[in-house]
């Protein structure tokens, strides 16, 4: 079983996930085809959201507790 993730987007009053090509060739997958989906939301990543802020140094410390 392949895995994969992609982005749900609004089609009339539904959701739509597209499979990727690589994997309906891979899995066989054809159009009208009936398939069993698991999902599971994930979980967004933060990482680097605060680029561009430097570490906290001592003296950011110490300025708040002025």
């Amino acid at each position: 079983m392949e895995e994969a993730i992609a982005k749900a987007r609004k089609l009339g009053g539904s959701l739509v996930v597209t499979i990727p090509k690589e994997i309906a060739d891979e899995e066989g997958i054809r159009e009208g085809e009936t398939i069993r989906i698991k999902i599971e939301k994930v979980r967004k990543s933060y990482f680097g959201a605060l680029k561009g802020i430097g570490p906290f140094t001592r003296e950011d410390e110490l300025d708040v507790h002025e």
